[in-house]
């Protein structure tokens, strides 16, 4: 059962049909040649009865004249003359031989011995009831009978053969297009979205190849939805572990801080004031860490807070350096500030966000590019777009270092920078690293 559902079957159907329909020409065709003859009797006998017929039912010699003309519309390779009751050639049409003007009874008798069961194919009547008008001959040859039922056949065939050929070629085209129709639809669900992002199943309205190809699309759709609910509970598990996590840390690490606070006001050894304060920066950096992961994982749980509002950002970035001034001094950074007034000064961002942005690059030039000993802040104008620019003259982001962490610190820069509707731009080199973080004047470009 299943196979004759196929579209294999289907098609099978057609052509099998086709090539009966073939076959039924092929023998109508035979027939028609061989029944030549038999057509032939049939239609001699035809034109002897109804010449007969209507030469018996002249009632005056004028109306002969009526009876050529009928007959020619009919055979127009057909002979017809008129011998009076005289004997006299009185009246003819398409004469192929010469006839003598008078016939008398020998010749008459001569003519009939002759076209007997002979070509071309004669019919003599009497003309009139009362047979006293003389008589009418017809006469045609046979191979014009033959070639008039040739001649139809042919027509027949002429007409059928490319009618079958455009009736095979239009059911396979209707086949072909509803397969083309149904393999667009399923192109057609591939490409189309739901809400999660994943795509929609189909129906199924028939079950064959097509069919079973849409049965296991909706079974790859099934999966894919099962595989998107245990990545989504997985990665709900995951952030409650890493929040659950940053919490516990933070409750010894408060205590190792608290302790070594407490070590710094005793009277130690160099040594051992040394290995304090290494402590404490470890702490320090332990602290950052942890409070970017938390941000991490809130930022995707969409569960930190933000709040937007105008803000004079060149102003918040200068109140932000300056900040960090003391430590950039402190390990023995130029800071190069050139900061000047965009036309359109306020932009609409969160500024605790904004001011978390700028600690993680400041952070990462202190980390990363301590070699270079160089910050620059700087402002670009242009008609697309304003833009705050960093840079520092460190190795580059792709250098070794054994501060490189995991890119925590970035990635909560990128996901805050286009939460704002903001972009960035990181070109990094051996010579130094430079940011743009930028506000584009055009929304659809900022989309």
């Amino acid at each position: 059962m299943k196979f004759f559902k196929s579209l294999q079957a289907k098609y099978m159907l057609i052509v099998i049909t086709a090539l009966f329909f073939v076959y039924i020409l092929f023998l109508a065709t035979s027939i028609a040649v061989f029944n030549i003859n038999g057509h032939e009797e049939l239609e001699t006998a035809k034109i002897e009865r109804e010449w007969h017929r209507e030469a018996n039912a002249i009632e005056n010699p004028s109306m002969i004249t009526e009876l050529f003309e009928h007959w020619t519309n009919r055979y127009p390779d057909a002979s017809m003359f008129w011998i009076n009751e005289k004997g006299r050639l009185t009246a003819h049409h398409n004469l192929k031989e010469d006839y003598p003007p008078i016939w008398d009874a020998s010749y008459t008798a001569k003519f009939i011995k002759e076209r007997y069961d002979n070509d071309p194919f004669t019919v003599i009547a009497f003309v009139g009831e009362e047979q006293k008008h003389g008589f009418l001959v017809y006469e045609i040859p046979r191979d014009k009978l033959e070639q008039d039922y040739v001649e139809t056949n042919s027509q027949f065939l002429s007409i059928s053969v490319p009618l079958g050929i455009i009736l095979f070629i239009f059911v396979s085209y209707l086949f072909f297009r509803k397969i083309r129709k149904r393999l667009v639809n399923l192109q057609d669900a591939m490409e189309i979205r739901d809400n999660d992002g994943l795509p929609i199943a189909i129906p199924v309205k028939k079950e064959d190849e097509i069919g079973s190809l849409e049965h296991a699309f909706n079974h790859m759709v099934a999966e894919l939805r099962k595989s998107r609910k245990r990545e989504q509970e997985e990665e709900q598990l995951r952030k409650e572990l890493i929040a659950n996590l940053s919490h516990d840390i933070r409750t010894p690490l408060t205590k190792i801080r608290a302790h070594s606070y407490t070590l710094q006001k005793e009277t130690l050894s160099e040594q051992a004031q040394e290995s304090i304060k290494n402590m404490n920066e470890s702490i320090n950096k332990m602290d950052t860490l942890i409070e970017n992961l938390m941000s991490y994982t809130l930022l995707h749980a969409n569960k930190f807070e933000f709040k937007s509002e105008d803000v004079d950002v060149v102003r918040l970035l200068r109140t932000s350096i300056a900040s960090w001034y003391p430590l950039f001094e402190k390990n023995g950074f130029e800071i190069d500030v050139q900061l000047e007034q965009f036309k359109e000064k306020e932009w609409n961002i969160d500024p605790i966000w904004m001011e978390r942005i700028f600690d993680n690059l400041f952070q990462n030039v202190i980390r990363h590019a301590a070699d270079g000993k160089y910050i620059g802040l700087r402002t670009e104008s242009t008609d697309e777009y304003d833009a705050l620019i960093i840079a520092d003259r460190g190795k580059g982001m792709n250098a070794s270092s054994t501060e490189k962490g995991a890119g925590i610190g970035l990635a909560i820069v990128d996901m805050m920078i286009k939460t704002m509707n903001l972009d960035w731009k990181i070109d990094s080199t051996n010579n130094g690293t430079t940011i743009k973080i930028l506000r584009y004047k055009s929304f659809e470009k900022a989309v």
